[in-house]
């Protein structure tokens, strides 16, 4: 970069040295660099201000719906922070872009990472209600009934008048009362008939509508007329 040149034009131009539409020639020379520091080195309270910064930058991206360079920005405000305990106000902006990470997972349909987020949050603050809720949830979806239900009662029992936690629960219960009407349904006819129990369960097959076949009178008809015919015949000769 020392000395390097770079030609570019001068639309406007500047009167009355440099007429508009002039080419112009830079010469740049590169005087020095610094390289990029670590973070950790950084005092707390400066690694905490680049930090949100950062995750401003996601957040701005988020309500942009740019949910993935939401997460990219939310990764990069998380990159170089500590998650040592005795450094509680960097816990605490950790917590913040977790959670908003996890949102932006969801938002772009990465289940499994969005629950690793969720419980990465819990480790640094067990009772956070937004990554309760999410876990919950998520283990809803996953099938995870059990778990799901002591998260979400978790997250109940510190937030009582929140409304999605309680329509989560209501839709918790109907899953597992849907699905466990289903293994009842599957586990009667096998206590009943054992484990043969295919014959049981196939409809029987239809039974003819009662009257007599076409093909059966007909046949009876020429019997009657070779009966008729014969006893003619014997008839004639005596």
């Amino acid at each position: 970069m020392n000395g390097a040149s770079s030609l570019c034009l001068c639309f406007i131009g500047r009167e009355p040295d440099i007429p508009a539409w002039a080419p112009l020639l830079y010469q740049l020379q590169l005087l020095g660099f610094r390289g990029k520091q670590d973070p950790l080195s950084l005092p707390v309270p400066d690694r905490i201000r680049i930090g949100n910064q950062k995750r401003e930058r996601g957040n701005f991206y988020f309500q942009r719906e740019e949910y993935s360079m939401a997460s990219q920005a939310y990764c990069m405000a998380l990159d170089g922070q500590s998650c040592e305990a005795e450094e509680e106000e960097v816990n605490d902006y950790r917590v913040k872009c977790l959670n908003n990470l996890a949102a932006a997972q969801l938002k772009l349909g990465h289940f499994d990472e969005a629950l690793h987020t969720s419980q990465d949050v819990l480790f640094l603050d067990p009772l956070n209600v937004k990554a309760l809720f999410r876990k919950g949830k998520l283990l809803s979806d996953k099938g995870d009934y059990e778990e799901a239900m002591e998260t979400l009662k978790k997250a109940l029992k510190l937030e009582p008048s929140t409304k999605a936690i309680h329509a989560e629960l209501s839709k918790l219960v109907k899953r597992q009362a849907g699905e466990n009407e289903t293994q009842n349904w599957q586990a009667k006819p096998a206590q009943v008939f054992g484990e043969n129990i295919a014959p049981f369960l196939t409809p029987p097959p239809k039974k003819k509508p009662f009257g007599i076949s076409w093909k059966f009178l007909l046949g009876a008809l020429v019997v009657a007329l070779g009966s008729l015919v014969t006893s003619v015949v014997l008839t004639a000769r005596n």
